[in-house]
């Protein structure tokens, strides 16, 4: 079977980031910068540089500051243009740039299940990439071009795995493999799948984080997936869903580094080494960092 390239994906922003309150009372999660760039901004051109050339953002109340951020500014752009800084114009233009861009208010903060729901219309009966922005891969590994070149020889649903050990897949939906299947292989075929499982009772250690692409069939699916914990309805139910009704699921294992943006440390983490390669304050900060670390910064 040979499936069609997928060019569309979906990224659900209408969370309400209480993680990161006070800031999150005016300011999205989904733009606190990692440096000058929004996280929401490398997600975003994760995926166009696989071939994605249409996004659906779901955002929620109040939360509108992402899609201004995507659109274009004038006032800011002829300012900027007056003082001759084409590099600041070259950063505002940047992500107005990167894909169609498309957004739809999420009535209220449903689960996965229900954001992915509002996509329907925007898929058009096509597949969709699904990126949760909290998951931030490092532009040097490659983890959405490998699921979607598994999605165009398979078809069905692809999820990304991570190997994340007996004690964390407690935290994460589980993978049951097909009889044969290797954990260790880069690619592996799935026939169910299990929500945050004990550790003694896990089928795997593969956890599915925050990479998805779904076939047309996920929105039926979707509406036939009755809400679960909070009135959530979870997308991992409707997949576990088509996998039962003979869907081919797979899973491409990850081994790259991936930062968790929506936890106040990993948040931290991801600035420190991202703003180490940073092309302008890199090597500064990394001299600085290093007698930071011997002690000799107050």
């Amino acid at each position: 079977m040979t499936a069609a390239r997928v060019s569309k994906a979906l990224i659900p922003a209408a969370g309400r980031g209480t993680r990161f309150l006070p800031l999150t009372k005016s300011v999205p999660k989904e733009l606190a910068p990692i440096v000058t760039t929004p996280a929401l901004e490398f997600v975003v051109t994760e995926a166009t540089e696989v071939g994605v050339t249409d996004v659906l953002l779901v955002v929620g109340e109040g939360k509108l500051g992402i899609v201004d951020y995507f659109q274009p500014h004038e006032d800011l752009e002829s300012a900027l243009e007056a003082k001759g800084d084409k590099a600041g114009l070259a950063a505002i233009r940047r992500p107005v740039e990167l894909a169609n861009i498309e957004w739809v208010e999420q009535a209220q903060p449903r689960g996965l299940g229900d954001a992915v729901g509002y996509g329907e219309r925007f898929a058009d009966g096509e597949p969709i990439a699904v990126l949760l922005p909290d998951d931030l891969i490092d532009d040097r590994d490659a983890l959405l071009g490998p699921m979607l070149d598994v999605y165009k020889e398979h078809g069905g649903v692809v999820l990304g795995l991570m190997d994340v050990g007996s004690v964390e897949i407690s935290r994460y939906g589980c993978v049951v493999l097909a009889d044969g299947a290797d954990q260790a292989a880069d690619v592996v075929a799935i026939v169910d799948l299990v929500e945050k499982p004990k550790p003694d009772e896990a089928p795997s250690t593969l956890g599915i984080i925050g990479r998805y692409v779904v076939p047309p069939e996920i929105f039926p699916a979707l509406r036939e997936t009755t809400p679960g914990t909070g009135d959530e309805i979870q997308l991992t139910d409707a997949i576990k869903r088509l996998c039962h009704a003979g869907t081919p699921v797979h899973g491409v294992v990850f081994r790259g580094r991936r930062y968790d943006t929506g936890d106040r440390l990993e948040y931290v983490k991801a600035v420190v080494q991202l703003a180490v390669r940073h092309p302008e304050i890199g090597d500064d900060f990394r001299a600085w960092l290093r007698k930071y670390d011997a002690g000799s910064t107050p």
